[in-house]
């Protein structure tokens, strides 16, 4: 008679004897370790004559197999495909097998063949990573049934009690040779030396059998730390127990640089556990935003496994979530996309690729401006209005559909990337309908926040994902569809605002800022929501009424608004920006921290309290953030610049500054990828920079004072200049009298410098 568990799935992967292993963590906090038959299938089409050749190829092969003839349904044909089914009894040889057979019959078109294990097991037994599942087994640890307890789209699902065992560096291994490690385990902390190598990996070993941690959270572990432990336990002829599945060695992935969405993006390469798993804080997609609990979210809804679902883009979730409905449908799933985009004359292609609606702003100092947004706009117009690869019409159809924005159209069978969306959409704004309640306070918050900005990734490349070029079910014409109906609804929401009598100062994409002269307060705004949200037929939302708002200029032209770069304060005291220093990565932290002490200062302002109160504690700060950089007080760190090389060295034809940095990395063999962020000081002299890993620390006195100087003087104009303060004026008030010359710490002071200058009203008219 089969034993009955329940517990968490932890994870799954192929059995090299056949089969799969299942690891559960039971109610009962014992970790068990079970199999199971699993024969996976793959499918290929083409001419009878080349399929019969196939399946008698297949018959010779030592894996063995079942062949069948059989129908199934691709999603871009009218009728079922006739294809050869071949069935794997070994999932672990299934690869290989199929490598095999497309070298040799390239011409056939293949179907099924390379998706990830979970994503078969999911389709049919339903149930996915961190599933609450029950299982029974025989006597002999086969797993006989097994039926998953919760669902991906429960908000509150019962979690685990995972054992997690954190390992980091003393040191960026990139920047300085590490000395030792530092281990903590719930209470337990510890401090390994990194030499000698033998008491290393003995204490090492017997920690990690101490506790059987679940998850090895590491610094730098996918690209230095792992492989070197690895490295060294090989030396050492002592074996580490980093694996649960003792007859199974650590899978490694190379590392790749790839070019989405405009960026090269560089990940660096992989080490994946078997029995439990293995998760770099920085070779994680996105890990920064959401955390663990993000990434135990993204692992339930696309079921991909917890250290994929880590690692991977939120495209390749979408592309999972895609596949997996697609398996349940029974809708085959091709190897390569097939679908090229259909055949467009000139004026079609500018007619219907116009992308998204972006209205420029009104640059300046604007006052009780509420913003509204379309939740999750393309997504929701996805699933309202059915737009999938295989609902699309012709060109000149998608172009004309905008027009029946309100309500759908005819009633068809539901698309694939609809069915796919919908469930995850739900979550989405069950998620935000409880965030808008909890306070502040409630420890459940944190969570749900992951959760939803885990949600926001998936839904934000969906589609993006649905143009994609290599997307298996992505056409072109269903991508143009979406901004059609997008840019219509933005107007729509344009003509009810401004038929309220509402001024619209800026649209973007899927949001809307407006204002009305005496309309500061949520009901002011509710009637413009009920309009739009009746002429479009798409949820709407207020994301907030800033106390003010600018919107900013380009640097090369102030005649010239920039849509995406603003930065406000609303009601409630919360900062947002969009494109200024605080907000970029490549900004120098020191900048980044005198502008977001800036901003703390602005959002003080407000109409009953003009900026003039606040200005001499702004010039203050600043003076005093002048004088520590002049001194030499600040710490290097706060003055790295870190850029991303989006070439390859010998591309450059005129060196950018990152370009200089690199080539100084790779002078004393130190190489960089494509995608990279390479981190440097500006100094002066040539080259005019210094790479922060080369192997000798920098000169302080090297470094460029006044560049930096005038880098955070830029930053703080930014923030000025809407309140009428420009960088001559600025300057006038900081460096007067010779100011700047002067000796480090003897900057003029507030009472002699700004407060006298201030009060002359013939600098404020410049």
């Amino acid at each position: 008679m089969g034993m009955e568990h329940t517990g968490w799935l932890l994870d799954l992967f192929a059995d090299p004897r056949g089969g799969v292993i299942l690891w559960l963590l039971g109610d009962d906090g014992e970790r068990y370790r079970f199999q199971q038959s699993f024969p996976i299938t793959f499918y290929a089409a083409g001419p009878a004559a080349r399929l019969r050749a196939l399946w008698r190829y297949l018959e010779k092969q030592s894996i063995p197999v079942k062949l069948s003839r059989t129908q199934h349904r691709d999603l871009f044909q009218p009728q079922p495909l006739t294809v050869l089914a071949v069935q794997v009894a070994e999932p672990a040889r299934q690869p290989r097998l199929f490598q095999q057979v497309a070298r040799h019959f390239p011409d056939l078109t293949y179907y099924d063949a390379d998706l990830q294990l979970t994503l078969r097991y999911s389709a049919v037994h339903h149930v996915f990573p961190l599933a609450r599942c029950w299982v029974r087994v025989s006597q002999a640890g086969q797993v006989e049934a097994i039926t998953a307890l919760d669902s991906p789209w429960d908000l509150d699902p019962s979690p685990p009690t995972l054992r997690i065992l954190e390992i980091e560096p003393d040191n960026d291994p990139a920047h300085a040779c590490p000395t030792h490690l530092s281990l903590r385990f719930e209470r337990h902390t510890y401090e390994l030396p990194l030499e000698p190598i033998r008491p290393l990996l003995v204490g090492l070993r017997s920690i990690i059998n101490r506790h059987d941690p679940d998850l090895l959270l590491t610094s730098w572990g996918d690209t230095w730390l792992m492989p070197h432990l690895l490295d060294l336990s090989q030396q050492a002829d002592l074996s580490l127990p980093l694996n649960r599945e003792a007859g199974l060695a650590p899978a490694h992935k190379p590392e790749r640089t790839y070019f989405s969405y405009g960026q090269v993006v560089h990940q660096g390469r992989q080490v994946l556990l078997y029995g439990r798993w293995h998760i770099d804080r920085y070779n994680a997609m996105l890990f920064h935003d959401y955390g663990m609990h993000g990434i135990y979210e993204l692992s339930r809804v696309t079921s991909l496994p917890i250290q994929t679902a880590a690692r991977v883009s939120p495209g390749s979730g979408i592309s999972a979530m895609q596949m997996l409905t697609a398996l349940r449908q029974g809708i085959l799933v091709p190897w390569h996309k097939q679908q090229a985009e259909r055949p467009k004359t000139i004026l079609d292609l500018m007619r219907a690729d116009q992308g998204g609606l972006v209205y420029q702003p009104t640059v300046g100092l604007h006052y009780d401006v509420a913003e509204i947004d379309f939740i999750s706009m393309y997504p929701s117009i996805m699933v309202h209005f059915n737009i999938s690869p295989e609902t699309v019409g012709s060109s000149r159809a998608i172009a004309d559909a905008a027009p029946r924005l309100g309500s759908p159209g005819e009633p068809q069978p539901q698309g694939l990337v609809p069915i796919t969306l919908a469930p995850l959409l739900e979550k989405r704004l069950a998620f935000k309908t409880c965030l808008a309640t909890l306070p502040p306070w409630h420890p459940q918050r944190k969570i749900y926040q992951a959760r939803a900005s885990a949600h926001k990734w998936l839904l934000v490349t969906c589609f993006g994902y649905l143009g994609y070029k290599n997307a298996r079910f992505g056409r072109i014409e269903a991508h143009e569809a979406v901004t059609a109906y997008g840019r219509e609804a933005l107007l729509r929401a344009k003509e009810a605002a401004e038929d309220l009598g509402f001024d619209v100062l800026h649209l973007y994409v899927d949001g809307m800022w407006i204002a009305k002269p005496g309309a500061f307060q949520v009901t002011d705004f509710q009637p413009v929501l009920e309009a739009i949200s009746e002429r479009t037929g798409l949820p709407i939302a207020l994301e907030g009424i800033y106390r003010w708002l600018a919107f900013l200029s380009s640097r090369v032209d102030a005649r010239v608004p920039v849509a995406n770069r603003y930065f406000g304060v609303f009601q409630d005291g919360s900062i947002k920006v969009r494109g200024i220093e605080a907000r970029r990565r490549d900004t120098p932290p020191f900048i980044a921290r005198a502008q977001a002490e800036m901003l703390v200062e602005l959002a003080k302002v407000s109409q009953a309290m003009p900026i003039d109160r606040h200005l001499p504690d702004i010039l203050d700060l600043l003076r005093r953030k002048l004088a520590a950089l002049r001194a030499g007080r600040l710490p290097l760190e706060q003055l790295l610049v870190a850029q991303k090389l989006s070439r390859t060295l010998d591309e450059f034809r005129t060196p950018s500054p990152v370009a200089r940095a690199a080539r100084q990395l790779l002078a004393v063999g130190k190489t960089t990828s494509p995608g990279e962020r390479v981190r440097f000081l500006y100094t002066r002299g040539e080259p005019g920079v210094y790479a922060w890993n080369l192997p000798e620390p920098p000169d302080p006195s090297s470094v460029d004072v006044e560049r930096y100087s005038e880098l955070l003087l830029r930053a703080a104009t930014t923030l000025l200049e809407p309140f009428g303060v420009s960088k001559q004026l600025l300057y006038q008030w900081l460096f007067s009298n010779a100011a700047y010359c002067a000796p480090p710490g003897q900057l003029p002071s507030r009472q002699t410098s700004v407060l006298p200058l201030w009060t002359s009203r013939h600098l404020l008219d410049g």
